[in-house]
């Protein structure tokens, strides 16, 4: 059975789209750490854990997420963005992206921000547009 994921990347359950390529995936995360935190997977693989991926897609994945964290960084003002590789809750590995103020901003045991659905359209938007910019 598919994983969460990739019901996302394949469009069976709605998300909020930064970036996309034939291979990679990136959405904003519905529980962000900061408005903007975005989660990077590969449309491909499904397998939970980062360093079990074969050369090529490990590298790709890498190379995505630094570009959807150009476009993230030039969208959503911030003084760093901050990557995370946890995967222990969605069994599908994912890169988290987190705009970054200070180091204490990457904790993922704060309280999360409310950011309303039409705050995460716009962010989204935002990122999207810069990523496009960057093809």
């Amino acid at each position: 059975m598919a994983t969460l994921f990739t019901r996302i990347a394949q469009g069976e359950i709605p998300s909020y789209k930064v970036a996309e390529n034939e291979d990679y995936y990136a959405f904003l995360d519905i529980s962000p750490l900061a408005p903007g935190h975005t989660l990077v997977i590969p449309k491909k693989v499904e397998d939970d854990y980062i360093f079990h991926l074969d050369e090529p897609v490990y590298a790709g994945l890498w190379a995505f997420a630094r570009q959807v964290a150009t476009a993230l960084k030039a969208a959503v003002p911030c003084k760093r963005v901050g990557v995370a590789v946890l995967g222990m809750e969605v069994p599908h590995t994912h890169i988290h992206l987190v705009p970054l103020q200070s180091e204490g901003d990457l904790d993922f045991r704060k309280e999360r921000p409310t950011v309303t659905p039409e705050q995460m359209a716009q962010i989204a938007a935002a990122i999207l547009s810069e990523y496009e910019k960057l093809q």
